[in-house]
């Protein structure tokens, strides 16, 4: 039982407006930028062109490593995110999938769940404790060594 439309002869001309509307799209963003460039203010300072971020000081490199569960969390976060993308649809055509559409979504959580037992079972989610399974941990920038810098002087 599929649940897919008849095929409909579509015209070029039937884009039409979906082309228009994405050409005023860029055109109002190319408009904005330019104007803005433009009449916009065009002093430049030292502090001005200082990085800056959230009121804090920038210290120190950039390119310090981050802790590996933060990129593991953010894919947890997209796995259980296009689980729920999926869910919509079927529980619009839930009666019209029948027994077979719940027997495929029973399968398909099944694999979700074991994802999330073996995410659980790794220490993903346990942030406050430090594991062997972690790659590697960001290393201070900066270090409060007074007694070196004192026998460096």
């Amino acid at each position: 039982m599929y649940l897919a439309l008849p095929a409909a002869n579509y015209q070029p001309s039937d884009y039409l407006p979906i082309v228009i509307q994405f050409g005023l799209a860029l055109a109002f963003v190319a408009f904005a930028m330019v104007v803005s460039h433009l009449v916009g203010p065009k002093r430049s300072s030292k502090v001005k062109n200082e990085a800056f971020e959230c009121g804090i000081e920038s210290v120190g490199n950039a390119r310090t490593p981050i802790s590996v569960k933060y990129f593991l969390t953010a894919i947890v976060f997209v796995l259980f995110d296009v689980e729920v993308i999926f869910m919509y649809p079927w529980a619009v055509n839930f009666r019209a999938l029948g027994r077979a559409g719940f027997i495929e979504m029973i399968v398909f959580m099944a694999l979700l769940l074991a994802g999330f037992f073996y995410i659980i079972k790794k220490g993903i989610l346990r942030w406050n404790e430090a594991t062997e399974r972690q790659t590697f941990t960001a290393t201070p920038v900066l270090e409060n060594r007074p007694a070196q810098v004192a026998k460096a002087a």
